[in-house]
């Protein structure tokens, strides 16, 4: 082992890498692949994307020379003509081999039946004007899922504006649009006046939307409440509750399904979704678009069971907020946490419509980033 004495605390270079006193006196090791491919040179300081490519190199990266210089670890490359210059603060980060800061990481909040006083509300004039206030939109739907935007204008396009502060539209089989009204011959049960139960939409395809906007712009009708409940919520109880329901549940795919004259839509989900964490994310599951279980029927011996107490707990009044949804009112939720439904209502009495769209969870992540975190390259 070769051994670069300096003023400042040591560095040592070994075979395959080197190690560092870091500014709070821990001892580090870093990977010489690890410091080349991320030589602050290697990414363009305009685009922000790397541009150096270590397939190219002709021989495994080595250190010839190493030292502390300041507040940088200073590295010459054998057979480079090259010089890392790397911040003893990048190195501190990924020293442990901890995933980078993620601003969008934000603990969820569950919420029960009682919680519609509470929904985070924005007035949409508001939001266009201050993105802050965007931030501060976008960070309700990470934490709970569900935020109502007010002050919406009767328009199409203040639909798109909205949806367009978060991401851009996100098209599903359905179209970038659907109009949630009474049709004349319907291809969806929402498209008619009778009750849906609590679901998550389009889960029959690959990769469902993750967010959800349905701006009211008519409800004069008799019935029709909003039914809307917390994934997490039932899902986390339900794990106290059942912990072999809940494995069944959240490790076990089954088939969804969408079919009409011009698609035939299928996919496979699992009904509670887990994070990397091990921690409940979201549902996927709709009675309606639940294809026939084609699992072997002595797994359908314990997984139906465990699906009906699941599905029966989600319907319980303690978890579902019940409310009435007004002309300006937009309701934004993330569609792979947040079940939705409504209660029947009568087609005659009255006009309901609700324009609805969708935008991507990551794509909102990723606003929200922008608008609140650091980034890599901003200083």
């Amino acid at each position: 082992m070769n051994i670069v004495h300096s003023a400042q605390p040591a560095v040592s270079l070994s075979e395959k890498g080197l190690h560092v006193v870091l500014a709070d006196g821990r001892q580090a090791y870093f990977n010489y692949y690890w410091l080349r491919d991320n030589c602050p040179s290697s990414f363009d300081p305009a685009t922000r994307e790397r541009v150096f490519d270590i397939f190219h190199l002709e021989r495994p990266p080595r250190a010839e020379t190493a030292a502390l210089d300041g507040d940088a670890l200073v590295v010459g490359w054998q057979g480079e003509n090259h010089v890392t210059r790397m911040p003893v603060t990048t190195l501190a980060l990924y020293a442990d081999g901890h995933r980078r800061p993620d601003p969008a990481d934000l603990p969820r909040r569950a919420w029960h039946g009682d919680h519609y006083r509470d929904v985070a509300r924005f007035s949409q004039p508001d939001l266009i004007a201050d993105r802050s206030k965007v931030a501060a939109w976008i960070e309700a739907l990470i934490v709970e899922g569900v935020a109502v935007v007010t002050d919406m204008p009767d328009s199409d396009q203040g639909l798109t504006e909205t949806a367009q502060l978060i991401g851009q539209v996100r098209p599903t089989f359905f179209g970038a649009y659907f109009d949630v009204r009474t049709h004349i011959k319907p291809t969806n049960l929402a498209y008619t006046a009778k009750a849906l139960e609590l679901h998550t939409d389009t889960p029959a395809e690959e990769a469902a939307p993750g967010v959800q906007f349905l701006h009211c712009r008519a409800n004069s009708v008799e019935g029709g409440g909003s039914l809307f409940a917390d994934g997490v919520a039932v899902a986390n109880d339900f794990r106290a509750a059942d912990p072999h329901g809940f494995h069944l549940l959240s490790s076990i795919d089954i088939p969804f399904y969408c079919e009409h004259d011009s698609y035939d839509m299928r996919s496979r989900q699992r009904v509670i979704e887990l994070d990397d964490k091990g921690e409940v994310s979201g549902l996927t599951i709709s009675q309606h678009m639940a294809d026939i279980f084609d699992l072997r029927q002595e797994v359908l011996d314990d997984y139906y069971p465990a699906f009906c107490r699941f599905g029966k707990m989600l319907q319980d009044p303690r978890y579902v907020m019940n409310f009435r949804l007004q002309p300006g009112e937009c309701i934004t939720f993330d569609n792979h946490r947040i079940v939705h439904g409504r209660a029947a209502y009568s087609a005659t009495s009255g006009d309901r419509h609700l324009r609805g769209c969708y935008t991507d969870r990551a794509e909102m992540r990723s606003t929200y980033r922008a608008l609140v975190g650091e980034g890599r390259f901003k200083t």
